[in-house]
């Protein structure tokens, strides 16, 4: 199977929102830095970038404009709609049912945001996670936010600054409670993985200093979504931002923390029958299946199936046999300063 590995960026303010203060092209110009492919911008309840014509290609940077629907709590990340989605930021009773029906009636799709974010006391950083569970007709779900994750290191003011200079080394990776979540409801309905970075560059004073809070060239290092298509994006966007959109509705994409080592190359297929199947596919097994993962250096390799550790390793090919139905997906850690460091986090593919 023939795919095509782009690296992007889901879920970022800019200074369209009121909370960044960054303009969007020196956010490009970090992106290009990074050699980040596309970014999904996400400010708060607005499309007002799209508005002033800043959706499309800048140069090899491709910036998509999406909103992120944020009352009090249940934020969700809303892609392909014509309009914004009004709510009150400080109204907590919101039904969420009701603007993911309203992204879904545009046309649109969305994303769960941040589903477990606890935000930190010391520092002031209230808590936004999702409370209502009891909703459908979401495309998918966050399941590792590198706000969520580096908040929960800040437990004092040492801790802080070691953890600002050094954030690769103070991430675990996505939450247990995310993972168990997803994982179980993976095995009734597709819900779609990603990454999300949810940087805003603020502005912070300690002691008088002013400290703007990982600037986008360097949060560009961090969590970032691979979208894997069949066909390779050609420079126009009226083309390509649909075929990113299909392939991550479709679930053909992975997280990654690219610090320490960038992931491209990574790969997840099942083989039957002499057709192959990746992530965001359904196969039902009439025959033999063969599973090959394939990582551009060796790492700590999990299969997960049904939410259950199924085989470990420490390579980078392997090869397995596959005779039982489940939901398969792909974990990899890589070893950094003498630990395994949480690094790519696939889709599942569906055998049935």
């Amino acid at each position: 199977m023939n795919l095509y590995d782009y690296t992007g960026i889901i879920h970022f303010h800019s200074a369209f929102s009121f909370d960044g203060h960054v303009a969007l092209d020196k956010i490009i110009q970090a992106a290009a830095k990074n050699r980040i492919d596309f970014l999904m911008l996400t400010d708060h309840d607005h499309l007002k970038a799209r508005d002033e014509g800043w959706e499309g290609w800048h140069d090899k940077v491709l910036l998509i404009v999406g909103q992120e629907i944020s009352p009090r709590f249940n934020h969700y990340l809303a892609f392909n709609i014509n309009a914004p989605i009004a709510v009150q930021e400080d109204a907590p009773d919101i039904p969420p049912q009701n603007y993911i029906d309203a992204v879904n009636e545009g046309g649109g799709f969305g994303f769960i945001a941040h589903p477990d974010h606890e935000g930190t006391k010391m520092f002031h950083v209230k808590h936004y996670p999702w409370t209502d569970w009891s909703v459908d007709g979401y495309a998918g779900i966050s399941i590792w936010d590198f706000m969520t994750d580096w908040q929960s290191s800040l437990r004092s003011y040492f801790s802080a600054l070691v953890s600002f200079l050094f954030p690769a080394y103070y991430l675990r990776g996505p939450r247990r409670t995310t993972m168990e979540r997803w994982d179980a409801w993976n095995q009734k309905k597709k819900i779609v993985g990603i990454g999300e970075l949810d940087n805003h560059a603020s502005i912070r004073k300690i002691g008088g200093i002013r400290l703007e809070v990982f600037p986008f060239e360097r949060a560009f290092q961090f969590i970032r979504t691979h979208i894997c298509t069949p066909q390779p994006l050609n420079g126009n966007s009226q083309e390509d931002i649909p075929l990113l959109y299909n392939a991550l509705r479709h679930g053909c994409c992975y997280a990654a923390m690219e610090y320490f080592q960038v992931a491209r190359g990574f790969n997840f297929v099942l083989q039957q029958n002499n057709k192959e199947y990746s992530m965001g596919d359904s196969i039902t097994l009439t025959d033999k299946a063969q599973m090959f993962i394939y990582l551009p250096v060796a790492a700590l390799v999990r299969v997960i199936r049904n939410g259950a550790l199924m085989f470990e390793a420490i390579s980078s090919n392997i090869d397995l046999p596959i005779g039982n139905t489940g939901v398969y997906r792909v974990e990899a850690y890589l070893k950094s300063s003498g630990q395994y460091r949480p690094w790519i986090f696939s889709n599942p593919i569906y055998v049935r």
